[in-house]
C-alpha cells in the first residue's frame, strides 16, 4: 500500500483491515500479536505499514487538523 495515494487499497494484517484513502488511513478490527513466528510476522507487517504512513506525514507541511467528509453509501448496482 502506498499511503494516501488512492481510495482503493485495502490490506489485512491478522484481523485488522487497513483502508487507504487520500485524506486518511482507516484501521478497523483487532489483532493478537502472539509470541511466535506468526506474531512476529504480523508485528513486522504492522510496523512497516505505520513506518510508511509516518514517512508520508513527516515530509509534508500538515494542517493542524483536516475535516473528514462523511462517507456516502451508494446502492449496490448488482442487486
Amino acid at each position: 500500500m502506498r499511503p494516501y495515494e488512492n481510495e482503493a487499497d485495502v490490506v489485512s494484517i491478522g484481523k485488522l483491515t487497513i483502508e487507504n484513502r487520500t485524506d486518511r488511513i482507516s484501521i478497523m478490527g483487532n489483532i493478537d500479536i502472539t509470541r511466535d513466528k506468526a506474531g512476529l510476522r504480523d508485528a513486522r507487517a504492522l510496523k512497516q505499514l505505520l513506518d510508511d504512513v509516518l514517512a508520508v506525514l513527516e515530509r509534508e507541511a500538515l494542517p493542524d487538523q483536516i475535516k473528514i467528509s462523511e462517507t456516502k453509501s451508494v446502492k449496490n448496482p448488482f442487486r
